[in-house]
């Protein structure tokens, strides 16, 4: 399609610059003070990294529109036939609490699918970044192909320090012992395309700004990325769905959303 890879670069710019804000706006106590809406927690940093995210992806095309959290209008209705769809701050509590495990991260939406996706880790200055069709890189460089070890095997990763609720499960039904601890669902899928983790199992709602970026880094490289039930997340209707499956290997994924519906 024409002009993805110039809105790809510009997504990967956006990001950049943001994150850099991000870490600038951390040493203001006012900018990380926030309530939680549920099992989301909201600080003020989200809405004004949305609106510096928001301004910069307009530049590069003011009739792409934005869809976004932080903008519950843009949520009404139908979605657009081409659009950004971002999450201004991917681990939000991790980053109000001091933690490194946040990312801000933008997907160019095309129909039903992201044809382009721009994911950066501020902290350790990690841009993420793949188009459709052309595989993934991190900071530049390809991704490899993910290995695809079987069931069991490889690392398995959540963002607690030791595995509880469905991550303990997977692990004591599977036999993994290899464990990760990671930050947001994001980075978590980018570690699996990056080859440090192998699968990430997740049973609340996730949503599809948490997912749509680092789902096409993962598929990129030979990686899946399904609902908890092993549906793919279409990207229409609902932004919400019910858990989640990240997987270096396909069929383990398919494998963990059998156990998962027993």
């Amino acid at each position: 399609m024409n002009g993805v890879h110039a809105l790809a670069e510009a997504a990967e710019q956006a990001v950049t610059e943001v994150g850099a804000l991000l870490r600038q706006w951390r040493t203001d106590p006012s900018v990380l003070g926030g309530v939680w809406e549920g099992s989301q927690f909201k600080a003020r940093a989200d809405a004004l990294a949305h609106r510096a995210l928001a301004e910069r992806l307009a530049s590069a095309d003011e009739s792409i529109p934005v869809v976004s959290e932080e903008d519950p209008a843009s949520l009404v209705g139908e979605r657009p036939p081409r659009y950004w769809l971002i999450d201004p701050i991917d681990g939000t509590a991790s980053y109000a609490h001091g933690f490194p495990g946040y990312v801000t991260q933008a997907a160019l939406m095309v129909g039903t699918r992201p044809e382009a996706a721009a994911v950066h880790a501020p902290e350790t200055a990690t841009l993420f970044t793949a188009v459709r069709g052309h595989g993934a890189r991190r900071d530049g460089l390809p991704l490899e192909r993910c290995a695809a070890p079987p069931p069991g095997t490889g690392v398995l990763t959540d963002n607690t320090p030791e595995p509880e609720g469905i991550a303990r499960r997977v692990r004591d039904h599977f036999g993994y012992r290899g464990y990760l601890e990671s930050g947001s669902i994001s980075l978590k899928l980018c570690r699996i395309a990056e080859g440090t983790a192998h699968l990430f199992v997740k049973d609340v709602p996730v949503r599809d700004w948490d997912v749509a970026a680092p789902a096409l880094v993962l598929e990129e490289v030979g990686g899946s990325v399904t609902r908890l039930d092993g549906a793919g997340f279409g990207y229409r209707g609902s932004y919400e769905h019910a858990g989640l499956v990240g997987a270096a290997d396909p069929a383990t994924g398919r494998a963990v959303s059998r156990w998962a519906a027993l």
